[in-house]
């Protein structure tokens, strides 16, 4: 990556070494953004649920429990992650 001439779009390649000192803003908030996502505990309307986040805090989706809720997550081949 020449960091000179960058316009900060993510161009990840699989395989290929990425300096972290030289990573932009963008490229961080980008990584894992399809590979991860996050559950968390919130309260709807309905009573105690489970929110489904991406990586970057977009909401996602909501399941009535926390197996639920990775199950989803890994049915989109994505790694689920409990933050509490």
């Amino acid at each position: 990556m020449n960091t000179k001439d960058h316009d900060g779009t993510a161009d990840f390649n699989p395989g290929v070494q990425l300096d972290i000192h030289h990573i932009s803003p963008a490229q961080l908030a980008l990584l894992g953004l399809e590979e991860v996502a996050f559950v968390k505990p919130v309260m709807t309307d309905a009573g105690p649920a489970f929110a489904i986040y991406a990586a970057d805090g977009t909401p996602i989706a909501v399941a009535a429990d926390p197996q639920l809720a990775a199950a989803a997550i890994i049915q989109n081949d994505m790694t689920p992650t409990l933050v509490h």
